[in-house]
């Protein structure tokens, strides 16, 4: 997993509540088995009309936003299912980091395990940042996870995360890189085991 010190870059605003895990990848989708390719399939009932066109007034289809890499939205954001691949989509479609008032729990978690960054800011400074973005497409945002900081011109706001979350999202450990780094304890574990009984090898 890529390593998560700062996010520096120009905002799309998705501005709804409880967008969920359907909503961001169709279960129509869910049928690859690999975790790529998944972006241009996200949001894909809003971002696309019936025939498969460009929906003109979907945030990610604006060329002001095409290339942002920071989504922002509304409250409760993934929702529903428990699907990895929303948070596989989101990655995908070329944002680093989410930033929401609320988030559904397992969303949260799944996006820790790819290296998606996930900022709760207050209400205020959420509408904010809305209104900054929308007033100037263009805005800049950094968001800097040492010092759990989020700033652009016109706000300076700060936000909570887990200890341990901070801990891997710096190092780059996902659950994998978190077990290997036992891997002495879990080989003197496996060599005391019987010979009879089951082993990792």
């Amino acid at each position: 997993m890529k390593r998560v010190e700062r996010v520096v870059g120009t905002v799309c605003p998705l501005d709804r509540a409880d967008v969920d895990t359907d909503q961001i990848i169709p279960k129509q989708f869910l049928k690859r088995t690999e975790r790529t390719g998944f972006g241009p399939f996200a949001f894909y009932n809003w971002r696309y009309d019936a025939d498969g066109a460009p929906v003109a007034d979907f945030p990610m289809n604006g060329s002001e936003h095409r290339d942002a890499s920071i989504l922002l939205t509304g409250p409760n954001f993934g929702c529903g299912s428990s699907r990895e691949h929303a948070v596989w989509a989101i990655e995908d479609a070329g944002f680093a980091a989410v930033v929401a008032p609320s988030f559904a729990d397992i969303f949260r978690t799944n996006c820790t395990k790819v290296g998606v960054l996930t900022v709760e800011l207050p209400a205020d400074d959420l509408r904010r940042l809305f209104d900054l973005v929308t007033e100037d497409p263009s805005t800049e945002v950094t968001i800097d996870l040492p010092s759990q900081t989020l700033t652009t011109d016109g706000l300076e706001a700060s936000f909570q995360v887990q200890p341990h979350v901070k801990h891997r999202l710096l190092h780059g450990l996902d659950d994998i890189d978190l077990t290997l780094q036992h891997q002495d304890a879990i080989s003197a574990y496996e060599a005391r085991r019987p010979g009879w009984l089951p082993t990792t090898a």
